[in-house]
């Protein structure tokens, strides 16, 4: 009983004396704080007294398109963590190849009579990938937000990091360690966020030839490919679309016998976990994960409220994170 009273005062963030008066139905707790103690009990797998089994806990779907890139899981620790805070239960969905989708996921959700969803990475960021499903939420006035950039006319607010500012940050640090062959590794034509890094690069750089431009789908293998060939047409600076597309330049360099960032330098996107500790550290582009977490979650606690929230995107601004994946251009 002490071990489950600390346990879930620690994840609410309030005293064992509070999360005893609840379990025990005493007075002096606010409803709010009530209802994330219960959420707490259900999210750490404890059974509710017996008098409170009946209320339920409201339930958010939480979807995500993969846990292998850090980045996702960084995203779901905050917006859980928030919508703990607020009573909420949140409910991970993670895509894996050949298993649900995200449209079966959205599918199970409606049954489970969800309160709403929040997307952190997604269809809607792909301009050719099916949509039905959020047309279906929207239908059903189900409260979503999106983390990222979207295609046009979904109808949903979002929260995203300014793609714009982040390559203008990369290309200056390039620019400024005497890199004038920069290219990039970005994701399918059809993808949003990638879709604004490359038009921030081209109005920074003025002319951006297509031999500078590389895509890949997103995850070490499709770095490693796409650097591979921007480092046989003899770019020396290369910016990725996330950390784990610069991950796998680092080692097409390598693998090619060029050191880093000796020869090539390498900026990432995201400044996920463990990101310092590469070797060498990788330089990158950090995003503001826990502000634009809780911002989402905000967005969608307004509309379970029944408040009127504007199908807008809000915009954080990144920081560049210089490690030791970046220094001068080579001289020959």
């Amino acid at each position: 009983m002490t071990r489950r009273l600390a346990e879930v005062a620690k994840k609410v963030g309030v005293s064992e004396a509070t999360v005893s008066r609840v379990l025990n139905g005493k007075p002096g707790v606010s409803d709010a704080t009530r209802q994330a103690v219960l959420t707490a009990l259900d999210v750490l797998g404890y059974e509710r007294p017996t008098q409170l089994r009946g209320e339920r806990a409201r339930l958010v779907g939480l979807v995500l398109p993969e846990l292998q890139n850090p980045i996702f899981p960084a995203f779901a620790e905050v917006i859980g963590g928030a919508l703990a805070q607020l009573g909420l239960t949140p409910v991970l969905c993670t895509q894996t190849k050949g298993g649900v989708s995200e449209a079966d996921y959205v599918e199970l959700l409606l049954q489970q009579q969800v309160s709403g969803v929040v997307f952190a990475g997604g269809l809607y960021a792909q301009a050719d990938a099916p949509h039905g499903h959020y047309r279906l939420l929207a239908e059903r006035n189900i409260p979503v937000v999106l983390v990222n950039a979207a295609i046009d006319d979904l109808g949903f607010p979002a929260v995203s990091c300014d793609d714009a500012v982040a390559v203008e940050q990369a290309w200056r640090h390039l620019a400024s360690l005497g890199h004038e062959r920069i290219g990039l590794v970005l994701g399918p034509r059809d993808h949003v966020p990638s879709a604004r890094k490359l038009a921030a690069a081209r109005a920074v750089a003025g002319d951006l030839p297509e031999e500078s431009v590389a895509r890949a789908m997103f995850s070490l293998e499709g770095g490693h490919a796409a650097a591979s060939r921007l480092i046989d047409r003899g770019i020396t600076g290369i910016i990725c679309a996330s950390d784990p597309l610069a991950l796998g330049a680092v080692r097409a360099a390598r693998r090619k016998g060029y050191a880093v960032p000796d020869r090539i330098s390498v900026v990432g996107y995201d400044d996920s976990a463990f990101m310092n500790c590469t070797e060498p550290p990788l330089t990158t582009v950090r995003q503001p994960i826990e502000a634009m977490g809780r911002a989402a979650v905000e967005l969608l606690h307004a509309q379970i409220g029944g408040s009127a929230v504007p199908a807008e995107e809000l915009l954080f601004e990144p920081e560049l994170v210089v490690r030791g994946s970046t220094a001068q251009a080579p001289r020959d």
